[in-house]
């Protein structure tokens, strides 16, 4: 992270809701992003080698399968819980209170396999339970992070995140797998505890004050979820977007199961050039992402979330018309389309952050997450399925122009277009200090 999100103004940093920061808040941003990225680096390590430990035991693609439902099941179903503690308790509190689940569940689960307790079922516990801690953490950390940083930073350090998650795409897998075929399972897992155990250390060091409403404190979990979709549906044009990017990565999802089938079957590949899909997929996101840092500018970022829509959706059509003998031009497009994939997240996240109430914003966050932790996987079996019936090649094109339509539809709608209209922060944010703070 550059030094130069410090301003060099006489005038104090204030938040984005307009609190004032610390004089050092870039200092105690980038602890806590250093925190986030050794477990979220870790834990993908684990869950890689827990994969591969499933296929080499069982080779069961149902046992993936299950794999792959234990994981994202939890956060499709408890992220709206996930925000509703966000937004009642300390936020803080609520992320050290996760990563020590995390770390005690790794431990555990590390010490059982290293006394030789290995199994199918302690695998699908260990996901599991780590799909439960993601489903509280992520809302969390996502409402924390306006009350850490200026408003007009908000976009970098968001996209902070897409970086991590490109570089974790490339280099988490071969650690956990080093570690898993040198020292064995438990070591990753071991890693995995450490990694939760840093984040908890980084965030000790960090001040986040709790915004909790008079209303929001005195509500059910039931009102309070309702609450949050309330403050959600209040603003037709975020509505719209999320739902777009939403229905967006549930058309990505498959494509991305797939393309291994893709370089096989179509261009009669091997492993060692689905990798090289994959390297490449992981190099587009890094320069998407920093290309996006670059900029800087939070305005107009419905339109770049549009845009990101139709290049997606155009290299994916571009992809699935090509010949069996044009596999450099498949790997370009897909080198394409991983560069505007960057664009969805941070954008959609910064206008999230800008437009919701700050005593609200935790439950929207979580909402979000359970449409995506519930949206992806539905999308990826429907996709398969739809793949097994008209063939994979039939299926990225038909794929890349629904997702083409996606990003067309969304940059006509009036209230999508307001967005970027709209002065910065959607209104008045309603905030209450706890007492405790």
């Amino acid at each position: 992270m550059s030094t130069n999100l410090e301003s060099n103004d006489s005038a104090p940093a204030v938040a984005a809701g307009g609190r004032p920061l610390p004089r050092r808040w870039l200092a105690v941003v980038v602890a806590v992003w250093v925190g986030f990225a050794f477990t979220s680096f870790a834990s993908m390590a684990a869950n890689y080698a827990a994969v591969w430990y499933v296929t080499e035991s069982t080779g069961s693609p149902l046992a993936l399968a299950f794999v792959y439902v234990c994981a994202f099941l939890p956060v499709g179903l408890l992220s709206p819980l996930g925000g509703v503690a966000a937004d009642r308790f300390n936020r803080k509190r609520v992320i050290i209170v996760c990563d020590l689940f995390i770390a005690a569940v790794a431990l555990g689960m590390g010490t059982c396999i290293a006394l030789g307790h290995v199994s199918l079922e302690l695998i699908l516990v260990l996901v599991c339970a780590c799909g439960v801690g993601q489903a509280f953490r992520t809302p969390a950390f996502n409402s924390a992070m306006p009350l850490m940083v200026p408003e007009k930073h908000l976009l970098r350090i968001n996209m902070l995140d897409n970086l991590l998650g490109s570089f974790s795409m490339i280099a988490a897998p071969a650690l956990g797998i080093f570690l898993y075929t040198t020292i064995g399972f438990q070591a990753v897992l071991f890693l995995n505890a450490f990694g939760a155990l840093a984040s908890v250390a980084a965030m000790l060091f960090a001040r986040i004050p709790t915004v909790v409403s008079q209303e929001t404190a005195s509500q059910s979990a039931r009102q309070n979820v309702v609450e949050g979709w309330r403050a959600l549906v209040a603003n037709k044009g975020l509505l719209a977007l999320v739902l777009a990017v939403v229905l967006g990565m549930m058309a990505y999802g498959p494509i991305d199961s797939l393309l291994p089938l893709m370089v096989a079957s179509h261009f009669g590949g091997d492993g060692y050039l689905a990798s090289l899909v994959t390297a490449v997929f992981g190099i587009g996101m890094l320069a998407g992402s920093l290309a996006l840092m670059a900029r800087g500018d939070a305005s107009r970022l419905t339109r770049v979330i549009v845009v990101a829509a139709l290049v997606v959706g155009a290299a994916t059509t571009v992809g699935g018309l090509l010949p069996s003998g044009l596999f450099p031009a498949f790997v370009a497009a897909m080198g394409i389309m991983a560069v505007a994939c960057a664009w969805f997240n941070g954008p959609l996240m910064t206008l999230l952050q800008k437009n919701v109430a700050e005593d609200k914003l935790g439950r929207v966050m979580g909402l979000l997450s359970a449409l995506m932790g519930l949206g992806i996987p539905l999308g990826t079996a429907l996709g398969g399925a739809l793949a097994e019936g008209i063939g994979v090649t039939s299926f990225f094109v038909v794929d890349g122009l629904f997702i083409l339509g996606i990003g067309i539809v969304a940059g006509l709608l009036p209230s999508v277009k307001a967005l970027d209209a709209a002065e910065a922060g959607g209104g008045e944010r309603k905030t209450v200090l706890s007492p405790a703070e």
